[in-house]
């Protein structure tokens, strides 16, 4: 009885109460009893239009089974109840909330999103140890000072609300990683609450911003970053300092100019679609060495410059509608997936070609770099007095220019010597050897160490992974599909700059262990394999980790613990056996894959 002493104190109305409160007939007692065990209780869809107080008091009333002279078993002592942590009241017609809120202090999730609340009580504030808060979809044209209390606080879902401005004092959630503030009417962001420090994930999209306050850049830890869907017309150049930046979101806006961005060396993806950018310079390309995705459609674009050919890790780039007339020769030695072209005035490259996709398109453009000799700036030279006879077959020029050594799509079983021998003095950033006929791994790989961050071996036949490829310190981009790999050596974990690394199509059964002891992994792609099983509880320490790729695999079955890979903003499961979550819960996205992972979660 202790425990309910305990919680008198707490609350002095709390009591033996025999009667039936008003409420109670809508909440099966079942369910009550359940959630005083698991501290979890889900009401979500039940046409609610208030809360009963039976939910309220759930931890300070005694349960009705108390009073009807009942023998209680080891498993049904209703004086050891559970606190409740989680509390669901989604997909209801909820009004508002009681203050009787504060009668559940250990709430650390509480989700009511899907209901019709024009405020929240102050009585909020006293929910001290709340780490989620999920509050979107409903008419909310404030909140209310009280919130900033919440110091535990790591998620706040406010998207589709009627906002219009922040509280003062919101910076004070020091805690919050992931906040939303979508499709509601914020006209400007408050210069002070860019300070949040443990920020990683923020969207503001589909409000009616005109700037960002340049103290955005304050935002240390902040990785993915959307700002569609406003009326930005330019972005505050300290942006360009924020180094942990991997995803940003400008798409329909009304910017001119393309930012530059020298500090961010992780960027992956920049989505400006649908502006009015006119030009793309070398200037805006130099920096971006991580890009996977560039987004410049529907934009003024009159060219595209040469310099196009040094974001060799680039996979998806969208041009389509734009005034683009030509497209330099050295775009095909980019490893494209995806090339959009559609809605451009191209005069160079005849339609039935590019109708045949991108990888027809880049072969084209590849060919020209050979046809067309030294006429092109970015083309092969021909052999001359400052260059071998033997160096006639490498590309000197992408080694002098690009920092690249490519000697690609040539179906060789060995590279010669005379590749490496090409390289002499200069620095190399990036090996392609890709398309060849490779039973393994070049050793003299190995002299590049200091300097590749990017290693391109696809479409070969390697059956394993060399130590010497273990040794190129700065690795940063590594790419094996296509291979008949199945396992990783154990000295992979000494690659601590790796972030991305693509063994789709090979003979993989399970994810290599090695790379869940790589914390600097972002980027999994495995495809294509048949993985029948991972390890959740170590992928969950893999904080880096945004994208896997696990499509067309062997999943029996996909672990709950899954879910609790906060990071992951890419989760690809189709093509896999398993029955659960289904095809449905695939198609909403990763973020709902991932919690209807985590609902099913053993308690």
């Amino acid at each position: 009885m202790s425990r309910l002493q305990g919680v008198a104190r707490r609350d002095p109305r709390a009591g033996f109460r025999a009667e039936r409160t008003d409420g109670n007939t809508s909440i099966p007692q079942g369910l009550l009893k359940a959630a005083r065990k698991s501290g979890q209780l889900n009401l979500s869809g039940r046409n609610l239009s208030e809360v009963p107080q039976c939910v309220w008091r759930i931890n300070v009333d005694v349960p009705e089974e108390a009073n009807q002279n009942l023998s209680f078993s080891a498993a049904d002592r209703w004086w050891e109840q559970t606190d409740l942590t989680k509390l669901v009241l989604s997909n209801n017609h909820l009004r508002s909330l009681s203050d009787d809120l504060r009668l559940l202090p250990a709430l650390t999730v509480l989700d009511i999103h899907d209901n019709q609340l024009t405020s929240l009580p102050a009585a909020i504030s006293e929910l001290e140890n709340l780490q989620k808060l999920n509050v979107s979809h409903n008419k909310l044209k404030m909140l209310p000072e009280e919130i900033t209390n919440l110091r535990n606080l790591k998620g706040l879902y406010v998207q589709h609300n009627e906002l219009m401005c922040l509280p003062e004092g919101f910076e004070q959630l020091s805690s919050l990683e992931d906040l939303d503030l979508s499709n509601n009417r914020l006209a400007a962001v408050p210069g002070s609450f860019s300070s949040l420090p443990s920020l990683m994930r923020l969207n503001l999209s589909s409000n009616q911003l005109q700037s960002l306050p340049a103290e955005i850049s304050r935002m240390k830890k902040l990785k993915h970053l959307d700002c569609n869907s406003n009326v930005l017309e330019t972005i505050p150049p300290e942006l360009a300092s924020m180094e942990s930046l991997e995803l940003l979101y400008l798409r329909r806006n009304k910017l001119r100019f393309l930012p530059e961005f020298p500090s961010c060396k992780l960027l992956k993806e920049l989505h400006v679609g649908e502006n009015q950018i006119e030009m793309l310079a070398a200037e805006h390309l130099k920096h971006l060495s991580s890009i996977l995705v560039l987004d410049l459609r529907d934009n003024k674009l009159k060219s595209v410059p040469d310099e196009i050919a040094l974001l060799q890790s680039l996979e998806r780039l969208d041009l389509s509608n734009n005034d683009i007339s030509s497209l330099p020769c050295s775009l095909g030695n980019l490893h494209l997936k995806f090339l959009a072209l559609e809605g451009n005035p191209l005069r160079t490259i005849r339609r039935e070609i590019i109708n045949k996709g991108t990888q027809e398109v880049l072969k084209y453009l590849r060919s020209k770099i050979k046809d067309d000799g030294p006429r092109q700036s970015d083309c092969v030279p021909e052999t001359t007095a400052m260059t071998l006879p033997s160096e006639s077959r490498v590309n000197v020029h992408a080694i002098v220019t690009l920092k690249l050594l490519d000697f690609s799509d040539k179906q060789t079983a060995l590279i010669p010597d005379e590749v490496f021998n090409a390289v002499k003095n200069n620095v190399i950033t990036s090996v392609n050897f890709s398309k060849n006929q490779l039973h393994e791994i070049p050793k003299r790989i190995v002299e590049l160490k200091e300097m590749v961050s990017d290693v391109n071996l696809s479409f070969n036949k390697l059956s394993f992974v060399s130590l010497e490829l273990c040794m190129l310190q700065k690795l940063t981009f590594l790419d094996l599909r296509n291979n008949f790999l199945n396992s990783l050596p154990e000295e992979m974990k000494s690659l601590v700059r790796l972030q991305s690394i693509n063994l789709s199509f090979n003979r993989f059964k399970v994810l290599p262990e090695v790379l869940y002891h790589i914390p600097t992994l972002s980027t999994i792609l495995i495809s294509n394999n048949q993985v029948g099983a991972l390890d959740p509880q170590q992928m969950k320490m893999m904080e880096n980790l945004t994208t896997l790729d696990l499509q067309n695999n062997d999943l029996l079955q996909v672990p709950p613990e899954l879910g609790n890979c906060v990071s992951l903003r890419t989760l690809l499961l189709d093509g896999n056996p398993f029955r659960v979550p289904r095809a449905a819960v695939l198609a909403k996205g990763t973020a709902a894959v991932l919690e209807y992972l985590r609902d099913r979660i053993p308690t």
